[in-house]
This record gives structure tokens, sequence and C-alpha cells, in this order.
């Protein structure tokens, strides 16, 4: 089995694993990927979750006789992630929304 560098404390990083043969450097970079790779396992959870309480709306909305979507909730959404994130923000709040929904 393949062992990450970052488990290891003493083994010098390779510039294969970092991009750079500066062993401070290599060990900040790792670092910082470590911390990196944390936030990526909580905004896959936090993303999940969203998706699956996103889904239960839905569900509650069509139950009660509602309709699918509420498209002004949506807009909703679309504006302030584009308001915090400019143009990435857009196709971030879509994907999310899909994922909450599915696809139209």
């Amino acid at each position: 089995m393949a062992t990450d560098v970052a488990e290891q404390p003493g083994t010098p990083a390779s510039s294969d694993d970092t991009g750079t043969n500066a062993p401070e450097a290599a060990e900040s970079i790792l670092s910082l990927r470590e911390r990196i790779d944390e936030i990526d396992s909580e905004l896959i959870a936090l993303w999940q979750e969203r998706a699956r309480l996103s889904q239960r709306v839905g569900a509650t909305r069509l139950a009660s006789g509602g309709t699918r979507l509420v498209l002004s909730r949506e807009r909703e959404i679309v504006d302030r992630f584009r308001q915090a994130l400019g143009a990435d923000g857009t196709q971030l709040a879509l994907l999310i929304l899909r994922a909450g929904r599915g696809p139209l």
C-alpha cells in the first residue's frame, strides 16, 4: 500500500509531490494541502447534507400539493452565490441546486 509522505514525519517530500525541491517549502505545501483535504471533506459532507435537506423540502412541497420548484427561491440562492463569489458563484449555485432537485 502506498504511504502518503505527510504521514511519515521526517521524510523529505520530493518535487513530484509538491512541485518544489526546497525542503521548507515542501513541508509548508504538505501542511497546507492537509488542511485543504480537511476542508474538502467538510465541503463534501455539507454538500450531501444540503442535497438531502433540499430533497426533503421538495418532497414535502409536492406531497402537500405544491409545485416542484420555487423559482424565486432558486434565483435568491443564485444571486447570493454570485454576489459572494462572482461569476463562479453562479455556476456553483446551479450545481448545488441541481444536486438537491435533480436536473430539470
